[in-house]
């Protein structure tokens, strides 16, 4: 059990920030750990948006996370380009990223490692420059190097790579064109959601009709943050959730997909060592072109 007495330089801090800080777990641990109880403020369990104020006791008891064992898996891999410095896979929906919280393994990061040998970075998101949902497919991109890995991290963060998806969406929005902004952070009601909040990271997705359909569309997404679940809460709070999202909109029997119709279609960056300017596109796939057949009536 670790305990500090809240001192001026961290009054008006929320409680899961200063225990995030202290413990140096991600933020998201340490709130999933206070709704079990694992941080009190003055003898009394915490929320993690308690704001803390000045002699405030707060003790927390909080076991790091059990660390992946990350195992080589041979899981065929889709490979659109690849070099002795990155790799570009278009990943089929049903794949998840990387190792998590239900997923332990058969994900990409076991298959870049069963072809690769060694990944950068840290273990359970071994190379990986960016994510895509489990039941999202498209294009991906991995470093095969540390200097790679780095570079191209620096990239994302400045929004120098270019990621384009689409998306059936239920509905045909008012406007040909728009863009939505909303801070995104996890639903305090039900931690597998996220949802627009004050608190939130600043979020920012822009949209194009492709294709009205009957009672639906198809949108290109560009995005110029990349937040879990991004466009598929953006487009629910407009009015118009992606066709088949559990989550955030409602399943289609009548539709063949595993999930949310959503697809990473462009990609294009700056190679990190050669500087060459490198652009990927990959159709959909067959599952998603059904239901936009279907949808076309």
């Amino acid at each position: 059990m670790s305990e500090l007495r809240v001192a001026a330089a961290d009054v008006g801090t929320r409680t899961d920030v200063l225990v995030t800080r202290l413990t140096g777990l991600s933020r998201s641990y340490v709130a999933g750990a206070m709704k079990n109880g694992h941080v009190s403020v003055n003898g009394s369990v915490a929320k993690p948006s308690r704001i803390l104020e000045a002699g405030d006791l707060v003790r927390f008891a909080i076991d790091p996370p059990a660390a992946y064992e990350i195992q080589p898996q041979a899981i065929a891999l889709d490979v659109v380009y690849e070099d002795d410095t990155i790799i570009v896979v278009n990943k089929p929906a049903g794949l998840v990223s990387h190792p998590a919280h239900g997923s332990p393994d058969g994900t990409l990061v076991n298959a870049l490692l069963a072809r690769l040998g060694t990944l950068p970075g840290e273990a359970i998101r071994g190379g990986l420059v960016h994510r895509l949902d489990r039941d999202t497919s498209g294009l991906l991109l991995a470093a095969k190097t540390e200097t790679a890995l780095a570079t191209l991290g620096r990239a994302m963060q400045k929004r120098y790579i270019k990621r384009e998806y689409r998306g059936l969406v239920e509905g045909v929005p008012r406007d040909a064109q728009g863009t939505v902004r909303g801070a995104l952070g996890r639903d305090i009601r039900n931690r597998m959601r996220y949802t627009i909040r004050s608190d939130g990271k600043p979020s920012t997705t822009h949209y194009a009709v492709r294709e009205a359909l009957r009672n639906a569309a198809e949108l290109t997404f560009a995005l110029e943050t990349g937040r879990t679940h991004q466009i598929r809460v953006h487009m629910a709070a407009l009015g118009h959730p992606i066709v088949n999202d559990p989550l955030y909109g409602r399943p289609d029997s009548r539709l063949a997909l595993p999930g949310q119709a959503l697809h990473a279609w462009k990609l294009a960056f700056k190679h990190p060592q050669t500087k060459e300017y490198l652009a990927f596109e990959a159709e959909p796939p067959p599952a998603y072109l059904a239901a936009l057949a279907f949808l076309r009536g």
